[in-house]
């Protein structure tokens, strides 16, 4: 119980710590599998993951990373921009290999159990596989890295992905040379936790 705890609050978002090796295809098929272990509405299963080896693709996908960078810079001025300046939002080029996250919304279908009344709940369940992979990849000694500087147009035509699918994460996988204690965004000043007694609420909202 209490290596699944530590797992949970060692995960980062990882960027600038990749060291460029492999990751070994038996540890990849359990991160996999650990995934595809999620939970998921109606037992769909919505999720396929695109393994992403290819150095063309990454420079491609990475030159469009840094374009969309750029244009949210374009949206930040003072300290916000400079504070943003120092921010790596991407490991890319750098991990051992990426994998993209889909989400078939046909998946299970035409009737998903458990999703008539929250059609999001089949996103929802991508998610969980997501978390699934990242707190295993953790545990395996990997660093995680979701990149969401993207288009989802973009990225279906750069991969292949059928009309209807949508691309969910773009995951930057591989060794690492260590996990920061503080996520980026704290140690860059971007955001600051707030306390999970804050999160908390009894029978309603209470502000």
């Amino acid at each position: 119980m209490e290596g699944l705890y530590d797992v949970i609050h060692r995960r980062r978002d990882v960027r600038a710590e990749f060291t460029g090796e492999a990751v070994d295809p038996e540890v990849l098929d359990r991160i996999l599998a650990a995934a595809h272990a999620a939970p998921s509405v109606g037992l769909s299963q919505p999720w396929d993951f695109v393994i992403v080896r290819s150095d063309t693709v990454r420079k491609a996908f990475h030159e469009h990373v840094r374009t969309e960078r750029d244009v949210f810079a374009a949206t930040l001025s003072g300290e916000a921009a400079a504070r943003f300046a120092r921010i790596k939002i991407d490991g890319v080029l750098e991990a051992g290999l990426s994998i993209v996250v889909t989400y078939d919304p046909a998946r299970g279908g035409p009737a998903v159990l458990g999703r008539h009344a929250i059609a999001d709940a089949g996103l929802y369940s991508v998610c969980l596989a997501i978390q699934n992979l990242w707190l295993s990849a953790t545990a395996e000694g990997l660093g995680v890295g979701w990149v969401s500087f993207y288009r989802e147009e973009f990225l279906g035509e750069l991969l292949g992905i059928p009309a209807g699918i949508r691309p969910v994460a773009w995951l930057c996988v591989g060794p690492v040379s260590h996990l920061e204690t503080v996520p980026d965004l704290e140690r860059h000043g971007w955001r600051r936790r707030r306390p999970v007694s804050e999160a908390i609420h009894e029978d309603r909202w209470n502000g």
